[in-house]
């Protein structure tokens, strides 16, 4: 089991969509992928879940018993993990050889200043068990692209994410299918996606609200932005979760970050997908993003829904099996599944 992906983010950021639909996409590229449920406050888990950390401390508990909120509760959960590594250590073993995806809460203080986060996968990389190659994905709202001071905002959170957690890192632009319907951007999306000349966006800063014009901002604004570019770390992926060609492309970025470029093993028989992402088929540039999500997202979309339908129409012609049911050769309908098991580990409670 040597690769994962540590998916954090603000809440709404899309962790547990990412979650489900990358699970399904890895399935259907020939990758087994479990997923592994670090948010104690998440009780509707839409995905397969190997191992769930409310099995071993659920957020209601931790409020009840140590009269906590739901913030200090979450914070308290994943002390008490840290205090318990055993109990992931021997889910993880279970695991094998199989891909890894943790879902993460959405607490920032998790990965800006808070440590045991960071510490629990500090330790994972110590188990012994050949979980090395991990992989940061920090998800963003696109919606933050809609205003100077949310997307100044964003860069200073990625920036201390990145720092924080210290393992290779991707930032990521979720939902960036629904960035047409909030209205135009002044710049086109490479100019945030490459975080270009900020101050290009001060202008537009000062007029966002009446505020933000006073002169004892401007100084503060400069010193930001110039924080942000002297660091020169912090540019984002995109994503829109439910197309294939978005999350090959960022399947790609994640798999030369964490090195499974160099050293996957995916075995025979393999899919047009398996092909494509072995060889490094091109996914989507840029540019790409730019014209198919804004430029003409309605040309495309009815584009789409024409293939889909004749797509629709072609299978309900093709001859049914001996079972009078029709084959389907649809790899994303090969979803891979992962029952909890408990691991015997005592737990051992964390003295406040």
């Amino acid at each position: 089991m040597p690769f994962a992906q540590l998916v954090i983010g603000p809440p709404g950021s899309g962790k547990s969509t990412y979650c489900d639909g990358m699970q399904q996409f890895l399935s259907a590229i020939g990758r087994k992928a479990s997923v592994v449920n670090l948010d104690p406050a998440n009780d509707h888990i839409s995905y397969p879940c190997a191992i769930d950390i409310r099995s071993l401390v659920t957020l209601e508990e931790i409020m009840a018993d140590e009269k906590l909120g739901p913030n200090g509760g979450v914070l308290y959960a994943l002390e008490e993990l840290e205090h318990n590594i055993e109990w992931l250590h021997e889910g993880l073993k279970g695991l094998g050889e199989e891909y890894v995806l943790f879902d993460c809460p959405g607490q920032v203080e998790l990965f800006t200043h808070h440590g045991s986060l960071r510490n629990v996968f500090m330790r994972i990389q110590k188990f012994g068990i050949g979980l090395e190659q991990l992989v940061v994905l920090h998800l963003t709202d696109s919606f933050c692209l809609t205003q100077p001071s949310l997307y100044i905002s964003t860069l200073l959170l990625s920036l201390r994410a990145m720092l924080q957690m210290d393992l290779p890192h991707l930032n990521v632009l979720t939902k960036i299918d629904k960035l047409a319907s909030y209205g135009p951007l002044p710049f086109n999306l490479d100019y945030y996606t490459e975080v270009q000349d900020l101050s290009y966006l001060l202008p537009h800063l000062a007029h966002e609200h009446s505020a933000i014009r006073h002169s004892k901002f401007e100084g503060l604004n400069k010193a930001v932005i110039e924080l942000v570019e002297d660091f020169g770390l912090v540019g984002f992926e995109t994503l829109a979760v439910e197309d294939k060609r978005s999350m090959m492309t960022l399947l790609q970025a994640v798999d030369r970050a964490g090195g499974y470029a160099f050293g996957g093993a995916e075995g025979a028989n393999d899919t047009v997908w398996q092909v494509a992402m072995r060889e490094g088929m091109k996914g989507m540039t840029i540019e790409d993003v730019q014209e198919r999500w804004i430029d003409k997202k309605e040309e495309y979309d009815e584009l789409e829904s024409r293939h889909a339908g004749e797509a629709a129409e072609f299978q309900n012609k093709r001859p049914r099996n001996g079972d009078g049911n029709r084959r389907n050769d649809d790899d994303l309908d090969e979803l891979a599944g992962a029952s909890m098991q408990s691991s015997g580990i005592k737990v051992i409670r964390r003295s406040s």
